[in-house]
């Protein structure tokens, strides 16, 4: 984004900070391209997302060894190598694919060997030199987070990446990582229906000069408004594990977004919109990276930059989806205790 663009640009659609970046508030979470919800789209039809993307202005593309056990980021190197010098690149290591009685099954590991192995693999699969922002995926809690953070200072030394990410993790361990080298970013859950980075994290970016940046700000299509029945998922959905997305719970969950609907309504936007407008009005050190396999949804999105969310549309936002508002966790037990993120007296470990 050129300055004099930059300048004419709504206000939240001006440029944030992102490592060594400086890139739209909006980017793209390709996670959908290639795993956890319904069966991915067909190659074609994926390049055609990706390169629409990159049309309509986002610059900022997230992916991760474990997305398709690195399918994703081997179609991200497919379609976007040919303009690298055009996007910001964000990978993830930490969680990889291990195949074990004829399945690949997923994998926290944390030891600096593996997150150097990683770098090498995702690196030849996303077909570039160096990766703009490097994450640890998940703390692997039976490595200290100071080895895992020192051998990715390792690989920014060796200019293999440009700067050092985490994800999912609490105050205290961004703290002690930034102690061994410089944080530039955390990526959590955060929208109106996960308000769970408010607890500390938020602060502690500011604090640090990081970067929050929000994923699954729409909710896993639940703040879409048009996620109306959950009992269709597909069977390897990853919603079907999620105590929010069961029945009765999300039924529940469905009456918030009547009066949610007439507050966009009234905004004169879509609820996606307002959604992402929320996020987006929480901090200057904010962005955001809503996932989607359709055009139509990437360009409804792309339109949270118009909208208009005052501090009266706030405060009710803040007031209607308080803090544990919605019924159910985000994660069952078995992930929950993966995570070291902050949670609210209410929700299970």
């Amino acid at each position: 984004m050129t300055g004099a663009a930059n300048a004419l640009a709504p206000p939240a659609a001006r440029a944030r900070k992102l490592g060594t970046s400086s890139v739209p508030p909006l980017g793209l979470g390709c996670m959908n391209l290639s795993h956890a919800y319904a069966p991915p789209p067909p190659a074609q039809e994926a390049a055609k997302l990706l390169l629409h993307a990159l049309e309509r202005g986002v610059t900022h593309f997230d992916t991760a060894a474990l997305y398709g056990f690195g399918a994703n980021e081997e179609l991200l190197g497919r379609v976007l190598s040919a303009h690298r010098s055009r996007i910001t690149l964000a990978s993830k290591c930490g969680i990889h694919g291990v195949t074990a009685d004829g399945r690949v099954k997923r994998v926290i590991d944390g030891r600096p060997e593996t997150l150097k192995q990683n770098c090498a693999q995702s690196l030849r699969r996303l077909r570039t030199d160096v990766i703009d922002l490097y994450y640890l995926h998940r703390w692997d809690k039976q490595v200290p987070i100071e080895e895992s953070v020192g051998a990715l200072a390792d690989l920014r030394r060796e200019g293999k990446i440009q700067a050092i990410g985490l994800s999912e993790v609490s105050a205290a361990t961004l703290r002690r990582a930034h102690a061994v080298h410089p944080i530039a970013a955390v990526q959590s859950e955060y929208s109106l229906a996960t308000r769970n980075p408010e607890i500390a994290v938020l602060a502690a970016c500011r604090e640090i000069g990081a970067t929050f940046v929000a994923f699954s700000p729409l909710s896993r299509g639940y703040l879409t408004g048009a996620l109306r029945d959950v009992a269709h998922f597909a069977d390897k959905d990853i919603r079907r594990t999620m105590p929010r997305f069961e029945s009765a719970n999300y039924a529940a969950n469905l009456r918030l977004l009547d009066e949610y609907g007439r507050l966009a309504a009234q905004a004169g936007c879509t609820m996606s919109q307002l959604a992402l407008a929320w996020v987006l009005a929480r901090g200057e050190h904010v962005v955001a990276i809503p996932g989607t396999t359709r055009i139509d949804h990437l360009d409804e999105n792309l339109g949270a930059y118009g909208a208009s969310v005052g501090a009266d549309l706030i405060a009710r936002l803040d007031v209607l989806f308080a803090p544990n508002a919605l019924t159910g966790n985000r994660y069952g037990a078995t992930t929950q205790a993966e995570i070291d993120a902050e949670t609210f007296p209410a929700e299970s470990a």
